[in-house]
């Protein structure tokens, strides 16, 4: 049985390198080693690396002192393989358990033979094989075809074949590596077989910030190298067949990857020359089948007139958004928000106001704009609403995404807002932007999350380029803003007053204003209420910020303890899409899930049910009881988010899992409230420590100049 020795480069990829390492040990193809290259990475991922040197005897580890790469990682793991055969696998990657089997019972007589990559955020995936139907594909006469992907993974290739032809990685490049070593491959035997069912996950990080892979680096990066490799490559091999796949793959690139590198103008002077020097050793007649557009910047290239291709480029780039932004109305909208509205000089007296994407009037925005025109402030006011609201004073209302909406956030000084704005508004250095956020964090954030279970596989990416247009952020204790510098990487302002939504509950805290907020809500006044607000869960979702609500309180066995006592108010979170029908508890259940302002809800209500929303930070201020109704601790804390904390130890009530014991516990209120009554008030001091009902106000005075 031929021995297959597996490469593992590894440079910092602690949280992946179980996963990967395990894969191998369990493959079914029992004949392998392990060549474990560390790459100057940190003592915790050395340590791991030793330990499973040392329990293994067929794993074999190599430290480098310094980082060398991933190519030069490569090249001396062959040099340090026994096998008949090399394969290369990422440290943050993971086979399934058939993979090594199904390559080396299919290369036969070829030199190498190819698997199918499918990439994935998580450490696990399945495949299902259908035994019989295995056929490998076999790429002849277009041999560079089946290097498309342009990664050596999932590649079982002959160690002798390496040897005879000098097959190796470029020791000189950081990205594209692999395609050296690939193109030398492909020239030097007859064919190559390529099998889908030998799968090999390729996991794409969800941390391109903190810890990015190589595929991750920055684009300018990314063109840097591919301009190096095609240079190199073009300058030595002489090759028919690779040096049309060369040239076309670069014109491609060029389309797609340099042409968007170059929106940001600077990156042309930085470029150029490399670009110049490349685009000279392309096959001028393959050019000739591309767009007029993209041949009148080569040509320009060609006449090494390095003024001129800045200023073809930018008329190009006009006329590519033109064509982008045609595509749809809100492209279109867009459009005229980068190239025409925010070409217009900035509004210096004018707020845009947002809470919660639009959907609410509402939140840390609501209070702040209520204080600027209590203080009469000279301030023009803009809110945006999916609908039409009936607020106070005199704002102008624009309805999200519409073409007012893109013209008023172009023009207005600040932005207020207490959600993330869309990753397309970009913000002109002109713009104030107070991010109010909206919570006290229980669940990890961004950040301090490891995976991502959410419909948006890029949330760490996408948070923090939003984050960073931020100039200032409300925090409502000194545990939250802690949180929010680490897991939001935020170094700019922090406005340390409390939340300005929570001032209602130290000046309306009254029996007066709250029968005022019962008749606004249309509630009994005769009845205690039974505040119910759940959050939702990152892995029941429709679409992205849309997600799914079962509910798991049983209401018919509430309606029956509690009907001539209470009443139930529903509060489901905002980014529910789903309504709940609870027509036939009519008189018991009141659904305020579209109630714009929980605060109000928080003053009607004479207790709290909650999972683990952070509600129950600003409940706690009115001091009255909570209880936690959490079904599926287990599966939300250990799988999906992960807390900051034991809500065990520090939750100010009762966790229940069922709703029997919501029931004993609402029953037992008064017995439930002096049990937690010590553990209560420590919660309060810590978590409650700056509001004092003045905290619009000091916003307020931070940021905004009469």
């Amino acid at each position: 049985m031929d021995k297959i020795s597996v490469i593992i480069p590894v440079f910092n990829t602690l949280e992946f390198l179980e996963d990967c390492i395990d894969s191998v040990i369990n493959q079914t193809y029992r004949h392998f080693e392990i060549i474990l290259v560390n790459d100057g990475s940190n003592k915790e991922t050395e340590n791991m690396l030793i330990t499973y040197s040392n329990k293994y005897e067929n794993i074999y580890l190599y430290n480098f002192s310094e980082r060398v790469g991933v190519g030069a990682a490569r090249n001396f793991g062959v040099s340090k393989s026994t096998g008949s055969y090399i394969y290369f696998l990422d440290s943050d990657d993971y086979l399934p358990n058939m993979a090594l089997e199904l390559l080396v019972n299919n290369i036969k007589g070829d030199d190498m033979i190819r698997g199918r990559i499918k990439h994935t955020t998580f450490s696990n995936g399945e495949v299902v094989l259908l035994q019989g139907l295995m056929n490998p594909k076999y790429y002849e006469g277009k041999k560079f075809n089946s290097i498309k992907n342009k990664s050596a993974l999932n590649t079982l290739i002959r160690k002798d074949f390496i040897i005879e032809n000098n097959l190796r990685f470029s020791e000189e490049l950081d990205i594209y590596s692999d395609i050296t070593f690939l193109v030398s491959a492909c020239i030097a035997t007859p064919r190559v077989p390529y099998l889908k069912e030998a799968i090999y996950f390729r996991r794409k990080r969800n941390d391109a910030i903190s810890n990015p892979s190589l595929s991750q680096s920055a684009l300018h990066e990314k063109v840097y190298n591919f301009l190096r490799m095609y240079k190199s490559l073009k300058e030595t091999i002489e090759d028919e067949q690779a040096n049309a796949y060369l040239d076309k793959e670069f014109l491609n690139f060029y389309r797609k990857q340099i042409v968007t590198c170059f929106k940001d103008i600077t990156y042309i002077d930085m470029l150029y020359p490399a670009l110049q020097e490349c685009v000279k050793l392309t096959n001028k007649q393959l050019i000739q089948n591309y767009s007029w557009v993209l041949r009148n910047e080569v040509n320009a290239l060609l006449n090494d007139n390095q003024k001129k291709y800045k200023r073809i480029m930018k008329r190009h780039q006009l006329l590519r958004d033109i064509k982008v932004g045609l595509g749809s109305k809100r492209k279109f909208y867009l459009l005229l928000y980068r190239r025409v509205f925010q070409k217009m000089k900035v509004k210096e007296n004018v707020v845009f106001f947002e809470s919660f994407l639009g959907k609410n009037y509402s939140d840390n925005p609501k209070y702040i704009y209520e204080k600027m025109l209590e203080k009469n402030m000279p301030y023009k006011y803009v809110w945006c609403f999916r609908e039409d609201k009936n607020i106070p004073g005199n704002a102008i209302q624009v309805k999200r995404f519409s073409l007012k909406y893109y013209y008023y956030l172009a023009r207005a000084k600040y932005w207020v807002s207490n959600s993330r704005l869309p990753k397309s508004l970009n913000k002109r250095k002109e713009n104030i932007y107070l991010q109010t956020w909206h919570g006290t964090p229980l669940k990890t954030l961004v950040f301090d999350i490891n995976d991502i279970h959410s419909a948006d596989p890029n949330y760490k990416k996408n948070f923090y380029e939003q984050s960073r247009r931020w100039d200032y952020l409300n925090s409502p204790n000194q545990y939250s803003s802690d949180i929010f510098r680490r897991a939001f990487k935020y170094d700019k302002t922090m406005l340390e007053f409390g939340y300005p939504r929570n001032d209602i509950l130290y000046q309306k805290n009254n029996k007066n204003d709250i029968d005022k907020l019962k008749d606004k809500i249309g509630i009994p006044k005769d009845k205690k209420v039974i505040l119910y607000a759940p959050t939702w869960r990152d892995d029941e979702f429709f679409s992205r910020g849309n997600y799914k609500f079962t509910l798991n309180l049983d209401l018919a066995k509430m309606q029956d303890a509690f009907a001539a006592e209470y009443i139930l108010l529903l509060r489901t979170h905002y980014h529910i899409a789903n309504n709940i029908d609870v027509s036939e508890f009519e008189g018991f259940v009141y659904d305020a899930s579209h109630y714009d302002d929980i605060a109000e809800l928080y003053l009607a209500s004479d207790m709290l049910i909650t999972d683990y929303s952070s509600v129950f930070f600003d409940y706690a201020h009115l001091q009255r009881p909570i209880l936690f109704y959490t079904y599926d601790l287990e599966k939300y804390r250990d799988s999906l988010r992960g807390m900051y904390f034991d809500m065990q130890e520090e939750c100010p009530g009762p966790l229940l899992m069922t709703t029997e014991d919501v029931v004993e516990s609402i029953t037992d209120i008064v017995g439930v409230t002096e049990k937690y009554k010590d553990k209560y008030n420590a919660f309060y001091d810590k978590f409650c420590q700056w509001d004092d009902g003045h905290a619009s106000e000091k916003t307020i005075e931070a940021i905004f100049k009469d």
